[in-house]
């Protein structure tokens, strides 16, 4: 159906439309924006300070609910809507601006680095996610250590550069944003006002395209973390170490795993640690195998580098479904619930706004609605990306037989993608996190 629907160049990159910067409800929103970054910092400041002064009981911390879920996820989705906005809210990037002239930084980001620093920071944050204690305390220190370590960028390297390369939420949202129908450039020097259009759903991912390898790879690390956090929570996985089917760490420690508990458990949270780090790695490796295969059997003159920069944004849709079939869920659960901690974010038993018994039982929908939904977004997630990938291999490859040979090994590997995701959705859970 895409070869037939897709079939020429001209389909390949829809154009932008129109610029919306001049109409009435832009030009009110730039003058509110001044407000809401000031909203933005207080809300960062109000999450540190909640979680290191504030109620213990992580369900009734403020920054607990606000953090992980209204902006981790609710901004993450909001995003894919209304584009990257978070480039202009970035409460980091408004506190470091007060460094002036400081935030011009002392030396040139090198080139070749590209955006291997918020990859490695993006990896660190999942580690952090997944294995952290899940206290308020530990996430208001890793807010306080986070705006300390953008404050030591920027001053090293210059905000550009920070926030372009380093800030691990600016790329990941700048990537989310790729999906969106509006598409927003913050303003720089060159542009002081800014642009902002409106353009075709998804359109983002066949005009633009990465500049690094490193931005293919986060692209992947998005997908592969999501895939493992889902994975790790699977009896077969967990049965895979504590069970020990191979033998080997009987043999290794003198007894079965769960008889030697205390002496195993720093190495299970070592042993998923790798292959936490490793996944996207592994992914990159599957994806430069389709794309090498892409390339004979088209017979194409590009270099393997080039096709894999080309087709690196086509895999943003499953990423995204990946991570809303695993999370969005805890938006009705927990996130409604922010409506309640508003009016009490330290849990003092105080009701600012009237609103502290407001929504406190979360909605739980039907096991049923949850797996049909998922089901349905992973195939309209895999979908999408078979279409940006065809109209990409439109553009960058000369006829129409061999855009149509390179799907081949894509399609491959998204068939590959679907049925590992709708395989681990489809195995029972388990509570022995072994954490």
């Amino acid at each position: 159906l895409v070869v037939f629907f897709a079939a020429s160049p001209t389909a390949a990159m829809p154009a932008v439309s129109r610029d919306i910067r001049n109409t009435g409800w832009v030009r009110a929103l730039r003058r509110v924006l001044p407000t809401l970054k000031i909203l933005s910092v207080f809300l960062l400041l109000l999450c540190i300070a909640t979680a290191l002064v504030g109620n213990r009981d992580p369900y009734r911390n403020f920054s607990m609910t606000f953090f992980w879920v209204v902006f981790l996820l609710g901004f993450t989705y909001l995003t894919a809507f209304i584009g990257n906005f978070y480039a202009a809210l970035n409460p980091w990037r408004v506190m470091t601006g007060a460094l002036g002239r400081h935030a011009q930084g002392r030396v040139q980001y090198p080139t070749w680095l590209g955006d291997w620093p918020a990859l490695a920071l993006y990896l660190a944050f999942i580690w952090f996610e997944l294995f952290g204690l899940g206290r308020p305390v530990p996430l208001g220190q890793m807010l306080l250590a986070y705006t300390t370590l953008n404050f030591v960028g920027v001053w090293l390297v210059g905000s550009r550069a920070w926030f372009t390369h380093c800030e691990l939420f600016s790329v990941f949202l700048r990537l989310i944003a790729l999906l969106s129908p509006l598409h927003y450039r913050r303003a720089e020097s060159a542009n002081p006002r800014g642009t902002l259009h409106w353009r075709a759903p998804f359109a983002g991912l066949a005009q633009e395209r990465p500049d690094h390898i490193s931005t293919v790879v986060f692209g992947l690390a998005m997908l592969s973390t999501t895939a493992f956090d889902g994975l790790r929570a699977t009896q077969w996985w967990v049965h895979l170490f504590w069970s020990d089917p191979s033998g080997l760490v009987t043999a290794l420690v003198g007894t079965h795993p769960m008889q030697a508990y205390a002496i195993l458990r720093p190495w299970y949270i070592g042993w998923e640690t790798c292959w936490l780090v490793a996944s996207p790695f592994i992914y990159l490796a599957v994806y430069l195998a389709c794309t090498a295969l892409a390339k004979v059997l088209t017979r194409s003159t590009r270099p393997l580098h080039e096709l894999a920069l080309d087709f690196g944004y086509s895999l943003l849709p499953i990423a995204l479904v990946y991570h809303l079939t695993h999370y969005s869920t805890l938006i009705l659960t927990q996130g409604l619930k922010i409506i309640s901690l508003a009016s009490d974010p330290f849990g003092w038993g105080w009701d600012l706004f009237g609103t502290a018994t407001l929504l406190r039982a979360p909605l739980l929908p039907g096991m049923g609605a949850v797996w049909h939904a998922q089901v349905g977004l992973i195939l309209l997630g895999h979908i999408v990306s078979v279409v940006i990938a065809h109209r990409i291999a439109l553009h960058v490859l000369p006829t129409r037989r061999q855009a149509l040979l390179s799907q081949l090994p894509m399609l491959a590997l998204m068939v590959l993608f679907t049925i590992v995701g709708l395989w681990i959705i489809a195995q029972p859970l388990t509570m022995e996190r072994m954490r």
